[in-house]
């Protein structure tokens, strides 16, 4: 495994940072790391300098606000955990405005769970949101919603969410920022042998039995919870580190090279959401498309509302339906962004013209290229 390329953060153009408990929140006063946070901002300001765009999944919220609430044990019952977390996103989110701010960035807090990410509809809304918020320039700061979480809030301290948001968002990198520079054969904490793996080319269940028990302290997750991290974020093609984060400035550390653990994207992973959309799912309508728009398909555009001429059957917003020439001959299918009831009104019409048909502004595209597949 050790002679495997790995890939590089420099050149990635979408990425997704997770930080835990541990390292946005000191344990002895039970306060935010200023000067820490402060040096992660920085990097973010240089990697969005280098023209990529970083969301950053952060933990924390519960940490922030066990002391101030009197919870100082160390296994909280479920409605104290929510209740903590109510008071700490407030304090979380300001940790994150001030030290973003600082360099010239806005942030933007998005709390959600894993329900957002499963659900089509939530999906997409959350995928827009997000979209949308990088588009215009903000740092999006997004926390599991544990004030309503049940069995979520136990989800393995924001990594699979972590990898979810990768997988939604199509980042090209997701960087787990840990108390430890890396994936090792055995826990290195109780085995002197352990070797460091620079490089993991695929997740078998030989690397999967290298994860250990969580670690102590506030936060709640562990190598295992990482690993399952890498399988949900790899499958969808998206590159992952597990590197150092107790360091001021750990993702410049990790531009410049520093020793952490790449698990390499699977090859497959950015057509697998796709090959499901063609061959898994039976459409609940159909969208009937005029001669231009189907040569605007099979160049790779977005499907837009002005080359609709029929709407067929009844679906919802983020249902898949297929898309048909005039012929009847079926040309792709994919997730539309609209229900049937909005389709039909905005079918025929230009982008500028949908609000005031609407009354409200959706998408320009009734089915974006990301969520279309041409057969």
């Amino acid at each position: 495994m050790s002679d495997i390329a790995s890939p590089s953060l420099a050149a990635a153009k979408r990425i997704v940072v997770k930080i835990g408990s541990a390292l946005v929140v000191d344990e002895a006063t039970a306060t935010p790391r200023a000067d820490w946070l402060s040096s992660v901002a920085a990097d973010v300001a240089a990697l969005r300098e280098r023209g990529a765009e970083v969301v950053l999944v952060s933990s924390g919220a519960i940490a922030l606000a066990r002391r101030a609430l009197g919870l100082t044990r160390r296994k909280l019952r479920l409605e104290e955990k929510q209740a903590a977390a109510a008071v700490g996103q407030i304090r979380l989110a300001g940790a994150w405005q001030e030290a973003l701010s600082a360099h010239g960035m806005n942030a933007a807090q998005l709390l959600l769970t894993l329900e957002d990410s499963e659900d089509r509809r939530r999906y997409l809304n959350a995928r827009a949101t997000i979209s949308t918020l990088l588009g215009l320039g903000c740092v999006p700061v997004i926390n599991e919603n544990d004030t309503v979480a049940t069995a979520e809030i136990r989800f393995g301290d924001n990594d699979r969410l972590a990898a979810r948001v990768a997988e939604m968002i199509s980042a090209d990198a997701l960087v787990l920022l840990s108390d430890i520079d890396g994936l090792y054969t055995a826990d290195p904490r109780k085995d002197p042998q352990a070797a460091h793996i620079p490089a993991v080319e695929r997740i078998t269940d030989e690397i999967m039995s290298m994860g250990g028990e969580p670690p102590p302290g506030y936060s709640s997750g562990g190598m295992r919870t990482k690993l399952i991290a890498a399988r949900i974020a790899t499958g969808a093609g998206c590159a992952m580190a597990i590197a150092l984060g107790k360091r001021d400035h750990p993702l410049a550390a990790l531009v410049d090279g520093a020793r952490c653990t790449w698990f390499l994207p699977a090859p497959e992973g950015r057509t697998a959401r796709k090959r499901w959309i063609a061959g898994s799912i039976a459409p609940l309508g159909t969208l009937v498309v005029d001669a231009g728009a189907a040569r605007a398909l099979a160049r790779g555009s977005s499907l837009l509302p002005a080359g609709v001429r029929g709407v067929q059957g009844d679906f919802s917003r983020g249902d898949p339906v297929s898309v048909r020439n005039e012929a009847g001959q079926e040309l792709a299918r994919g997730l539309s962004a609209y229900d049937a009831e909005a389709a039909r009104l905005i079918a025929g019409h230009r982008s500028e013209e949908l609000e005031s048909l609407l009354g409200w502004r959706g998408r320009d595209e009734i089915i974006h290229r990301d969520d279309l597949v041409l057969l």
